[in-house]
């Protein structure tokens, strides 16, 4: 390669925890591949809740993680470990485990996706966090198959809009709760079935209105707390409720004889901290279920903004708002 890497590189740190201010611009040595590991030279960072929970405090790295956040990237790849060599010089974009938010970042060769010429960098980058989270809650943990009509909550994040995009590809009804009117328009815009503002209606009953009683199949929620009892309200008999996150509390109250009477399953799943191996057979099942759709272009992402590195604060802020649609994504040179 004809890239020199750099000793030192900018990255984004979190000066403290607190709001989105505690982001500065640093430096740091530029890490080195290991086995089975490329080095990447970040074109663009995905920025995610996981991020903002980061920066709070309250979510920190698994260990040996980078404490630089970012779980995904998209770049050309300028350096590799043993076993990896074969990806050096190419496009790809990858899940991380850290460290995303800096001009260069390792890793696993296992967590890399082949970027086709149809992506621009920005869109590689808001794709591999969302798509490994939806495909393994949506699709392994919850069974989602052809016909099923699922309950998504967020319909407008960036895992929303992922559920909804991927949902009708592998046909599924995708119902979304949105906090607005106006995020109700754009998911039925992007594919939804149906789009309910939980801040004027109650979503158990209509759910139950447009699924004529029969209720969904599966629900994904990151919601949490309150929400989990009007969530398996929502299911049918044998449905799958998927539990990613708690944004209203690690607590809920269930009924035991609701469960065992309806047959109904509980489970959800935290990706970051599993194994590079477990990441690995995920990519490999997007590489050839899913990534055929990318490389068609039928699938994108839904895209809200790109800021700069320098304003990571910025991005972190529009996403604390609420007010994004899709994916929010730094982009650096």
């Amino acid at each position: 390669m004809t890239d020199i890497i750099p000793d030192v590189m900018r990255v984004v740190d979190i000066a403290a925890p607190g709001g989105p201010e505690r982001l500065r611009l640093a430096s740091r040595p530029t890490p080195r591949p290991g086995k089975g590991e490329v080095l990447v030279k970040v074109a663009a960072a995905g920025v995610n809740r996981p991020d903002v929970l980061q920066r709070m405090g309250v979510y920190p790295p698994p260990p040996g993680a980078s404490d630089i956040p970012g779980l995904e990237i998209a770049g050309t790849v300028v350096a590799a470990g043993e076993g990896a060599a074969q990806l050096i010089g190419s496009r790809q974009c990858a899940l991380v485990a850290g460290g995303g938010y800096a001009e260069y970042c390792v890793a696993p060769a296992g967590t890399c996706l082949p970027v086709p010429e149809v992506l621009r960098m920005t869109e590689a980058a808001a794709m591999p966090e969302t798509l490994f989270t939806v495909w393994v809650n949506l699709f392994e943990r919850g069974f989602a198959a052809e016909g099923d009509t699922v309950l998504v909550h967020g319909g407008t994040s960036g895992i929303g809009t992922m559920a909804i995009k991927l949902g009708t590809l592998f046909g599924l009804e995708v119902i979304v709760t949105c906090g607005s009117d106006e995020k109700c328009a754009a998911a039925i815009e992007l594919g939804a079935a149906h789009a309910i503002n939980y801040q004027t209606t109650d979503f158990t009953d209509a759910v139950q209105r447009w699924t004529e009683e029969k209720g969904v199949a599966v629900v994904l929620d990151m919601v949490g707390g309150d929400y989990v009892p009007r969530n398996l309200a929502c299911l049918a008999d044998d449905g799958r409720h998927v539990s990613i996150a708690f944004q209203r509390g690690p607590k809920a109250e269930v009924s035991i004889v609701d469960i065992m009477r309806r047959r109904l399953t509980l489970t959800g799943s935290t990706l970051r901290a599993r194994e590079p191996a477990f990441k690995t057979m995920v990519r490999d099942e997007i590489l050839e279920t899913v990534w055929p759709y990318v490389e068609g272009n039928r699938l994108k992402p839904v895209m809200d903004e790109s800021f700069p590195l320098e304003e990571a604060a910025a991005a972190h802020a529009r996403m604390e708002s609420g007010d994004h649609v899709g994916k929010i994504v730094l982009v650096l040179g």
